[in-house]
């Protein structure tokens, strides 16, 4: 049975990680390895 809510209710679209780490803003559902991985490739910069 799947869960409907908590962390564990969300899993990421890439790898499939199910959760803690899944960011969940702006409708990523990526966990933080996947989203450090690609996050260039979509247009997110790292500013210091």
């Amino acid at each position: 049975m799947e869960r409907k809510k908590g962390k564990g209710a969300y899993r990421c679209r890439r790898c499939g990680r199910v959760g803690y780490g899944i960011i969940r803003k702006y409708d990523l559902y990526l966990c933080r390895s996947c989203f450090r991985e690609i996050a260039e490739k979509m247009g997110w910069k790292k500013y210091y």
